[in-house]
């Protein structure tokens, strides 16, 4: 089953400590660091990933994830398309987001 916008911020907002505040046009999802960003329209999210974790989502499912454009894309982030993704897909790729924002700080080169 397609999840939606709704369905994102009810497993985002799941995780432990997670709050959800505007993020310029975006809703920002965060612990310690902002682990993920929800598109105005609902359809994308973006999603905090190491930058080895987005080549192996991207490779996974290229219907579903993309790197970001420009450098932010370089450092992990990756969107997601709402609509081309399971309830178990998306668990999964918010927690692996979500255990890095929990992080104060963040391994060199990340």
């Amino acid at each position: 089953m397609a999840m939606s916008a709704d369905d994102f911020r009810r497993l985002a907002l799941g995780f432990r400590e997670t709050v959800a505040e505007p993020h310029f046009d975006r809703t920002a999802f965060r612990v310690v660091r902002t682990y993920a960003t929800l598109a105005p329209d609902g359809l994308t999210a973006n999603i905090r990933f190491t930058p080895e974790q987005q080549a192996f989502k991207c490779m996974l499912a290229p219907d579903a994830f993309s790197p970001v454009a420009g450098g932010w894309g370089k450092q992990g982030w990756t969107t997601a398309r709402l609509d081309r993704l399971t309830e178990p897909e998306l668990t999964d790729a918010l927690l692996i987001a979500w255990q890095r924002g929990r992080l104060k700080k963040l391994p060199k080169g990340e």
